[in-house]
């Protein structure tokens, strides 16, 4: 494509006026930067290698040798980065008949929204095929699963199935506070955020910000509110296909991640043959999760 320009900058010589098209009014804000870390990719792929701990120490009698533990590397999580693009095709009897302003701003403003959906829906996969066999991650199991294989045993970041309830939340904080990484080391994680589909949008707010307990007549303080969870807040999202799961981010490092190899970028080129100008968006990431203790889930009933 010649005239290729990333969404990022204002276009000096294209098409009159088309990038001030690139955006259309009743569209979401973006959502999928709540769901994921960012970062950027130079290469074709990125791998990031679990570096595994060494266990607690043992207790030394006098005169023997100490304990010397191996270090050890845990599973491989590859991101092999996707490209996306799309287009449209002005005639040259609609540019002859003057018509290119009119089909131009309504094809490219149908461009921009099918470029953001597009990645909306494959960052929110992640979260939808969460639960799914097959959808595995570099340790061979599902993102939320009970049989996350470690160094000291399975361990798990599904939640006992339950809809969202101020008492299935309150054990999903406590499952979250009692993680251990793959030495069997205690971890500090904390819930950060509450993600949803619409259909939760209410309870969930009832449940963590009420500033009584939600659930009883009991007039006890709501531990939710009170404990400051999910500093960075309640997120409701469309984009979920099931309308009973629910998720809860934790602040665990390396663990969902968005790398972006090649920005969103528009241009437009010209075939001699049939006398038509095209006009494409093209860009290239990839979504996957390599420490699963970055979330946990819960499928609902």
């Amino acid at each position: 494509m010649t005239g290729l320009i990333t969404t990022g900058n204002h276009p000096k010589a294209m098409w009159p006026g088309i990038f001030a098209w690139w955006s259309t009014g009743q569209e979401h804000a973006t959502l999928w930067t709540d769901l994921v870390d960012q970062e950027t990719s130079d290469k074709a792929y990125e791998e990031l290698n679990e570096d595994i701990g060494f266990t607690l120490l043992q207790i030394k009698p006098q005169g023997e040798s100490l304990n010397y533990q191996a270090d050890s590397q845990g599973p491989t999580s590859r991101f092999t980065h996707v490209a996306y693009a799309g287009g449209y095709m002005v005639t040259f009897e609609e540019m002859r008949d003057n018509l290119y302003a009119e089909v131009g701003k309504r094809r490219t403003q149908k461009l921009s929204r099918a470029a953001r959906a597009t990645h909306e829906t494959v960052v929110h996969a992640m979260y939808n095929r969460a639960f799914t066999s097959g959808y595995t991650g570099g340790d061979g199991v599902v993102l939320c699963s009970t049989a996350h294989p470690t160094n000291t045993g399975n361990q798990s970041n599904l939640l006992t199935a339950a809809d969202m309830s101020e008492a299935s939340i309150e054990d999903a904080v406590t499952q979250i506070m009692q993680a251990t990484d793959s030495a069997g080391l205690r971890e500090d994680l904390k819930a950060q955020s509450l993600h949803f589909a619409p259909a939760n949008w209410a309870e969930a707010i009832r449940i963590v910000k009420s500033v009584l307990s939600n659930d009883t007549s009991s007039n006890a303080v709501n531990a939710i509110r009170v404990s400051g969870q999910f500093p960075k807040g309640l997120k409701a999202s469309p984009y979920f296909d099931d309308a009973d799961a629910w998720y809860i981010r934790t602040d665990a490092m390396n663990s969902l991640i968005h790398f972006q190899r090649d920005s969103l970028s528009f241009g437009e080129d010209s075939v001699f043959d049939n006398k038509v100008q095209k006009y494409a968006c093209y860009e290239r990431y990839s979504v996957k999760w390599a420490n699963w203790r970055g979330l946990y889930g819960n499928a609902g009933t």
